[in-house]
């Protein structure tokens, strides 16, 4: 474990049972609230108690987890490997979209849509083993900085996130991501960065073949594991319906309305980018985190809505 996420760890699994399970995060409702309905859930004399074979919480990555400012960590990623390909061999650029995503175009990408973006992954991220991608994605990673805030990629992850990751943990749930990130580029650090084993991740899935001995990804797109594509998702990986849906976008509304559509005690939560100081500033206009439908409905739903600003002390790992 690098030093940044031991030090993160430390400090929080090292705090004694009795201590504040969410340091980082402010005394307002939103804590509160978090903090009485897992109580809630877990207290055998409660009304409201759920056994810990249900107690399954399931949380959206990008934006919700680790930071998605200025475009997806996973797109950076993807452009940078398409660039170096085409420095190796032009040939490649057989498009406007290959060619935007070599120029590092990000606007013209977002134009392009899935099928622009298809055309990227499928030069990005296919003709490699399963482990030869996630072994790539993790040297990536070792290497590559944010543009603005020069830090790790998987340095920026949300400390308040870890804190209620291992609370509910603590608490005999289960904690899934639920992404519209691919799901072998989520499966490769996910472990370290919030220690969510793998088979704990449900992601956007292409085609893949057995060939030698290896499991070998393919262009194109088998599955989207976002907006309605997550309940279905939810579904096929875990086979049960959370308590606890937890997200940042429109994209995770169907999350959240699948999970707090069932009966008995259940918790929506999504987080509302307002801290232009310590992160970034974003909900109704752009392409990445847009949060539109969230917060015109979202209270009326009962969800709990996070202003980053007010309800957390820190937003990073120190």
């Amino acid at each position: 474990m690098r030093p940044i996420l031991f030090a993160a760890a430390i400090a929080v699994c090292a705090a004694p049972s009795f201590a504040d399970p969410l340091p980082s995060w402010a005394e307002t409702d939103t804590k509160a609230a978090i903090i009485e309905f897992v109580e809630r859930v877990t207290d055998p004399a409660s009304p409201d108690y759920v056994t810990p074979a249900d107690r399954i919480a399931t949380f959206d990555n990008d934006g919700n987890l680790w930071a998605e400012k200025p475009v997806y960590f996973q797109l950076i990623y993807a452009l940078e490997r398409v660039k170096e390909r085409a420095a190796e061999d032009p040939s490649i650029l057989e498009s406007d979209m290959l060619r935007a995503a070599a120029e590092g175009d990000v606007e013209a990408i977002a134009e392009g849509g899935l099928e622009g973006l298809l055309e990227i992954l499928a030069i990005s991220h296919a003709g490699m083993s399963v482990e030869e991608f996630q072994d790539d994605v993790r040297a990536w990673l070792d290497t590559a900085r944010h543009p603005t805030t020069g830090m790790r990629y998987d340095a920026m992850i949300y400390q308040p996130m870890l804190e209620l990751l291992r609370y509910l943990r603590d608490e005999e749930f289960q904690t899934w991501i639920v992404s519209g990130g691919g799901v072998h580029f989520v499966r490769a650090f996910a472990q370290e960065a919030y220690n969510i084993p793998t088979e704990q991740v449900v992601g956007t899935a292409g085609p893949t073949e057995y060939v030698d001995g290896k499991v070998m990804k393919l262009p194109g797109i088998d599955f989207v594991d976002d907006k309605e594509g997550k309940p279905v998702g939810i579904d096929n990986s875990i086979g049960k319906r959370p308590i606890f849906a937890s997200g940042n976008s429109d994209g995770d509304f169907a999350m959240l309305e699948y999970t707090t559509a069932g009966d008995g005690p259940r918790f929506g939560m999504l987080l509302h980018h307002t801290d232009a100081e310590r992160e970034f500033a974003y909900d109704r206009e752009g392409h990445i985190g847009v949060l539109n439908r969230g917060l015109d409905e979202g209270p009326d739903r009962g969800w709990v809505i996070i202003d980053m600003a007010e309800d957390w002390l820190r937003v990073f790992p120190e």
